[in-house]
């Protein structure tokens, strides 16, 4: 396999999970003097990544958390970001301007600040009030400090065995996902490669790596028109352009919202020619109880998404870490 090395990815995964002790400190410490609200806040990718956490406390919390664009948040502002509220945030670089920004207002709001943030030395890991580094992994790193705040909460009673699963078994989970999605991967980019325009569709926390993944992966680094859009949304405008010909990929997770994707996969095949399904439910995950698959559906479709950018990238034969604006020019 290109691009695939068995051991580091495994390492970087445990790694993460090993952030677990640190992470509840932080929590804890949080909890025992009190909050008022949890607010996610990115642009980009960690904005993607903030609203799979929202989704996922939402299903499972009473706690008012919401996800927070930094750039809006500089624009538009947040009357409920003050004293009380815990802002959660990452960045690789430690320099990514609207969010150092935005924690400087949220700050000045008297808001507290929880960091992961990549580079221990970048001014922003100095700024916040809590900084975790570690790269990698930050869909895994936010669902961390969300289950401790609802297992804090008494909202979350499978929390230790959870966790106890994850420890042993996660890793090695994630990395058999991307053998197993070899052979798919491999087939989907010397199909879809050269596209004019590829459409995404999901919903729950599949939602957040959908519009991530057209952003991030196919825009940004792939340079291929794309178009994300959630599946209940894709019943009120979207359909309408589909033909036969239009290529279109579903992800399906295992979480809540699982029956609105599978109501445009139902749909699909009456309409297109053209579609693909991602479906979590057939990867095998040994070791992962049945009732907490739902919780890392997000990673497993993380883990075939990076099998098929491999292949992309040498179908397309464009290096993804060539950027023509981004970080490039002044914008």
């Amino acid at each position: 396999m290109k691009k695939f090395n068995e051991q580091e990815k495994v390492e970087s995964v445990q790694g993460a999970l090993a952030l677990r002790g640190q992470i509840e400190e932080i929590v804890d410490g949080i909890c025992e003097k009190g909050y008022t609200n949890i607010v996610w806040l990115g642009i980009g990718g960690t904005w993607a990544s903030a609203q799979q956490a929202t989704v996922h406390m939402k299903e499972k919390s009473a706690i008012e958390t919401w996800a927070e664009n930094a750039a809006e948040y500089l624009t538009t502002g947040n009357k409920r970001i003050g004293a009380g509220t815990i802002v959660i945030t990452s960045s690789v670089t430690g320099n990514t301007i609207e969010v150092v920004e935005a924690v400087k207002k949220a700050q000045e709001a008297s808001a507290t600040v929880i960091g992961f943030i990549d580079a221990p030395e970048a001014d922003l890991a100095k700024m916040v009030d809590h900084v975790v580094s570690y790269k990698q992994n930050e869909q895994l790193k936010f669902f961390m400090v969300a289950d401790r705040f609802m297992r804090n909460a008494g909202e979350f009673a499978d929390y230790e065995e959870m966790y106890q699963e994850f420890d042993q078994h996660l890793a090695q989970a994630l990395v058999e996902v991307e053998k197993e999605a070899e052979p798919f991967a491999i087939e989907f980019a010397k199909k879809h490669w050269n596209d004019d325009l590829h459409y995404f569709v999901g919903a729950g926390n599949q939602w957040g790596a959908t519009y991530s993944y057209a952003m991030c992966y196919w825009e940004e680094q792939l340079w291929i028109k794309t178009k994300s859009i959630t599946s209940p949304e894709f019943f009120h405008g979207m359909f309408e352009i589909v033909t036969k010909e239009t290529p279109v990929t579903v992800y399906l997770g295992e979480d809540k919202q699982r029956v609105l994707s599978e109501r445009v996969a139902n749909f699909l095949p009456r309409i297109c020619g053209n579609y693909t399904f991602i479906d979590t439910k057939d990867y095998a995950l040994e070791g992962i109880s049945e009732k907490y698959r739902g919780e890392i559906s997000h990673l497993v479709m993380h883990a075939v998404n990076n099998r098929i950018d491999v292949h992309m990238e040498d179908e397309t034969k464009h290096p993804m870490e060539i950027r023509r604006y981004y970080r490039a020019l002044e914008y």
